[in-house]
C-alpha cells in the first residue's frame, strides 16, 4: 500500500509540473501574439498617419500650384523690371500703371521660334521618340517611367543606364519655372509640384501647343553658346531653317538633349554620332522611320557650321533694344533681385543671377524716375560741388546720394559723379564704407538718451570733457572741432540740449554715452538700425560718439537709419524693389508693412524739431542747405582730418543724404568745395522744394504724446513768468522739465 501511494503521489507530482510548464509556455505564447499584435496595430498606425500626413503635404502643392503659362515661352529669356507711371490715369485706356525700366535677357543665349506647322515631323518624331516614347498616349506624366527611375536609384535593375522619369511636359515645366531644385528635401517638393503643374497644363493645352512649346525652350547649347530651342540650334549647327533639316539633322539635335554641351556635333561629333544613333533607334523601334531610312541617316555625313551670328534670329521688340549700361539704381536693384530670388528658391546667389538672366520675372522697383533723372544730373554738374574754375584744375572728388521715403523705399541713388559707362561698378553709397563723423551724434547717443528720458530738448549740459580710460592713463576727452578744422576749447559752459546738438559740439554726446555705456550705443546702432558694417571694436567712446568707426557706414545704412526721425520712431527695411513675379505671374517677394519700433513716436519727433534748429540757426552746422518753401531737418558730418563730409536730411516726405571724399582718404579742401550742405541742395533742393508736403503747415506731424512749450534759457526748465529770455521747445508729456521759478 504504501509503494501504491508512493506511485500515486510521483504521479501526482508529474501531472502537476506538466501542468505547470503547459501554463507558462501558453502565457509566453500569449504575450507574445499580444506583442505582435501590438506591433502591426502600431505599425498600421503609424502607416496610417505617415500617408495622412503625406496627402496633406501632397494635396498642399495641388492647391497651390497653378496652371504654367505656355504663352509666354516665346519671350520666356526676359526679365522685366518696371516702375510706377507718374504719369498713370485709371481713367485714361491708353494709360499704363507700370513703365519698362529695364529689361535683362541672357547675351550669351540665342533663341528664334518656330511654330510647330514649320517644324518637320522628322524632327517633331526624333524628339518625342528620344525624350518620351509615350507623350501622346499619357496625361502629362508616364508614371510607368517615373516609378522605374525611382527603383533605379535603389537597385540598379537597368545597370549604368540613365532612366529618366521626366516627359517632354514636365521639362517644358521645368524650362518655363526654372523650378529644378537638386537637394533632397526641396527636389522632392519640386517634383511633386512638377507632377501636378504637368496634369494641369494637359488639361488646358493640347499635345501639339506642349510640343511647340518644348521644341522652342529646349536647351540645345555648346560649352561656350548658349541655343535655346530648334530653329535656333537649326541655324547655328546646319546653318539652316528647322524647316529644311532632313532625318539625320532632326537625329543629330534630338539626341543632344541629355547633355548638349558634351553631345552636341560642334564641340563633339564622336558623342554626337553615338546619341545620334541613340534617337534613330527609337525611332525606327517606334515606326517613325523604316530600314532603308535609319540607315541612310546613320551613314550621311553631318556638315557643321557653327555660324552664331544666324542663330540670333531675334523674336523681341521693346525689350530687345539696347539699354546701355544699367543705372546706379539698376545695379542696386539687380544685387537685391538675385538675393531675394535666391532666398525664396533656396539656391545660390549665383544660380539665381542664371535664373534672372534666363528671364521670365518681372521686377516691381520702387524708383522714381523723374527723381533719379534728375539726381543723377545734378551729380555730374561740377559747378554743384566746386567754388573754382574747372578749366585750370582737375576735379577728383568723389560724391554718392541717397533718397528713399519712410517705408525705406529708395527713390533715387547715384554712387560716383560721373556719367556711368558701365554696369554693376562700384558704388560710393552702397559698397563704401567712410566715416559718418557727427552724423553718427543723432542716433547713438541723442536718440537712444532721449529715449530713456536722460534729458530733454532743454536741459542744461556743461561744455566740458569726460574722462576716459586710455594706454597712457586717464585723459580728458573729446575736443570740439570748428567748421573750419581748428580745434575748438571747452568752453565749460552750461548750454541746453538743443544748442550743443545745432552746433555739433562733442562733449554732450560724450556725456550721453558714458551715462548709457558705449555697449548700450553700439547695440542701438546694429539692433535696431541695422547698421551691419559695425565690429566689436566700435563698442568703445570714439565710435559711437565722433563717428570714428572701424570701417565706417555705408551711405545707404547711415540715411536708412535717420527715417525714425520722420515716421514715428518705425525703422522699415531699405528697399530697392517692392515685388518679384516668375514667369506664371506667381509672387516669390513682396515687401510687407513690418517694421521694428527704434524709438518711441514722441523721441522721434522731439529729435525731429531740435535738429530743426541744426538748419535754421544761424549757428547751426547745416545752415547752408536750408531751403525756401519746405521744411528741413537734418546733421552735418565731419570725420576727423576732413577726409569725409557727409550731410543728411529729412523732409516731410523724403529722407536723403550725401557723402563727398577722395578715393584714397586725405583731406579735403573745404577753400575749393562747397560747404556739404550746400552741395545738399544743389542735388535735392529743386525737388525738395516741389514735395508733395513740403509747405510748412504741413510739415511732420507732431503726436498727441508731444507738447510745444516755451523754455527758458537761463534754467532750460519751462519759462515762467519772470523769464525774459525764452527759446520754443517740444517735449514729451511723459517727461516735461519744472517751471523755471523766474531767481535765475
Amino acid at each position: 500500500m504504501e509503494d501504491v501511494r508512493k506511485t500515486h503521489s510521483s504521479s501526482g507530482a508529474k501531472k502537476r509540473k506538466k501542468k505547470k510548464s503547459t501554463n507558462i509556455v501558453v502565457r509566453i505564447l500569449k504575450g507574445f501574439g499580444i506583442f505582435i499584435l501590438s506591433l502591426f496595430l502600431i505599425i498600421v498606425i503609424t502607416c496610417s498617419i505617415f500617408a495622412t500626413v503625406l496627402t496633406i503635404y501632397v494635396l498642399n502643392f495641388a492647391d497651390t500650384t497653378t496652371t504654367v503659362s505656355l504663352d509666354k515661352t516665346e519671350t520666356s529669356n526676359i526679365s522685366r523690371f518696371v516702375y510706377e507711371n507718374p504719369n498713370y490715369d485709371e481713367d485714361d485706356p491708353d494709360s499704363t500703371e507700370y513703365e519698362l525700366y529695364y529689361a535683362i535677357r541672357n547675351t550669351n543665349r540665342h533663341v528664334a521660334w518656330a511654330d510647330l506647322e514649320v517644324i518637320p515631323q522628322t524632327v517633331q518624331d526624333a524628339f518625342v521618340y528620344t525624350e518620351d516614347e509615350r507623350f501622346y498616349s499619357h496625361d502629362g506624366v508616364d508614371f510607368k517611367r517615373t516609378f522605374a527611375a525611382f527603383v533605379n536609384v535603389f537597385v540598379p535593375i537597368y545597370g549604368d543606364r540613365q532612366i529618366g522619369g521626366s516627359t517632354i511636359t514636365q521639362q517644358t515645366i521645368k524650362q518655363i519655372t526654372g523650378d529644378d531644385s537638386r537637394d533632397s528635401i526641396k527636389g522632392m517638393e519640386r517634383k511633386i509640384r512638377e507632377i501636378f503643374r504637368s496634369i494641369n497644363v494637359e488639361k488646358t493645352y493640347t499635345k501639339e501647343d506642349i510640343l511647340q512649346s518644348y521644341l522652342n525652350i529646349v536647351p540645345l547649347g555648346t560649352q561656350d553658346y548658349d541655343i535655346i530651342g530648334v530653329q535656333a540650334a537649326a541655324n547655328f549647327y546646319f546653318g539652316k531653317d528647322i524647316s529644311e533639316l532632313d532625318l539625320a539633322e532632326a537625329a543629330s539635335l534630338a539626341g543632344m538633349t541629355s547633355s548638349p554641351a558634351w553631345n552636341n556635333p560642334y564641340d563633339s561629333i564622336e558623342n554626337n554620332k553615338i546619341r545620334q544613333k541613340y534617337t534613330l533607334d527609337h525611332m525606327l523601334d517606334n515606326g517613325a522611320i523604316s530600314e532603308e531610312e535609319y540607315y541612310q541617316a546613320l551613314n550621311e555625313e553631318l556638315v557643321i557650321t557653327g555660324d552664331i551670328t544666324y542663330s540670333s534670329a531675334a523674336i523681341y521688340d521693346e525689350e530687345d533694344r539696347d539699354f546701355g549700361p544699367t543705372s546706379w539704381f539698376m545695379d542696386a536693384a539687380l544685387n537685391e533681385t538675385e538675393q531675394r530670388i535666391a532666398d525664396s528658391l533656396g539656391i545660390s546667389v549665383a544660380e539665381a543671377s542664371q535664373r534672372l538672366n534666363d528671364g521670365g520675372f518681372t521686377i516691381y522697383t520702387t524708383v522714381d524716375i523723374n527723381m533719379q533723372q534728375k539726381v543723377e544730373k545734378e551729380m555730374q554738374t561740377r559747378s554743384n560741388f566746386t567754388t573754382w574754375d574747372m578749366s585750370v584744375d582737375e576735379d577728383t572728388l568723389w560724391s554718392g546720394f541717397i533718397a528713399m521715403d519712410y517705408q525705406g523705399n529708395v527713390k533715387a541713388v547715384v554712387g560716383g559723379r560721373d556719367k556711368k559707362t558701365e554696369s554693376r561698378i562700384y558704388s560710393t553709397v552702397t559698397d563704401a564704407t567712410r566715416s559718418p563723423g557727427s552724423c553718427i551724434k543723432p542716433i547713438a547717443s541723442y536718440a537712444p538718451a532721449l529715449d530713456q528720458d536722460l534729458m530733454t530738448c532743454s536741459t542744461l549740459f556743461n561744455d566740458a570733457p569726460i574722462e576716459i580710460q586710455t594706454d597712457e592713463g586717464k585723459k580728458k576727452w573729446p575736443v570740439n572741432y570748428s567748421e573750419y578744422g581748428d580745434d575748438g576749447n571747452w568752453s565749460y559752459k552750461n548750454l541746453t540740449t538743443i544748442e550743443m546738438l545745432q552746433r555739433s559740439l562733442n562733449t554732450l554726446p560724450a556725456q550721453l554715452v558714458q551715462k548709457m555705456t558705449p555697449a548700450y550705443s553700439y547695440s542701438f546702432l546694429k539692433d535696431k538700425l541695422d547698421i551691419s558694417s559695425l565690429t566689436e571694436a566700435d563698442a568703445d567712446y570714439a565710435p559711437v560718439t565722433v563717428g570714428g568707426l572701424t570701417n565706417g557706414t555705408y551711405l545707404e545704412e547711415l540715411v536708412g537709419a535717420y527715417m525714425i526721425f520722420g515716421n514715428g520712431g518705425k525703422k522699415y527695411d531699405i528697399s530697392y524693389v517692392s515685388k518679384i513675379e516668375d514667369i506664371d505671374g506667381n509672387v516669390i517677394y513682396e515687401k510687407t508693412d513690418g517694421y521694428k519700433q527704434a524709438i518711441s513716436e514722441s523721441t522721434s519727433y522731439v529729435m525731429n524739431r531740435m535738429m530743426q534748429h541744426v538748419i535754421t540757426e544761424s549757428n547751426g552746422t547745416g545752415r547752408y542747405a536750408k531751403l525756401s518753401n519746405c521744411d528741413l531737418v537734418g546733421k552735418t558730418g565731419t570725420s576727423s582730418e576732413w577726409n569725409d563730409l557727409t550731410f543728411v536730411g529729412c523732409t516731410p516726405d523724403y529722407v536723403s543724404g550725401v557723402w563727398i571724399g577722395y578715393e584714397n582718404p586725405s583731406k579735403i579742401p573745404t577753400n575749393s568745395y562747397q560747404n556739404i550742405g550746400a552741395i545738399w541742395k544743389n542735388i535735392f533742393g529743386d525737388v525738395a522744394e516741389k514735395e508733395k508736403h513740403k509747405s510748412f503747415d504741413q510739415t511732420f506731424e507732431m503726436p498727441d504724446s508731444v507738447e510745444k512749450i516755451n523754455y527758458c534759457k537761463a534754467t532750460g526748465y519751462l519759462a515762467g513768468p519772470g523769464c525774459s529770455s525764452v527759446g520754443e521747445g517740444y517735449y514729451k508729456k511723459s517727461n516735461e522739465p519744472a517751471v523755471c521759478s523766474g531767481y535765475h
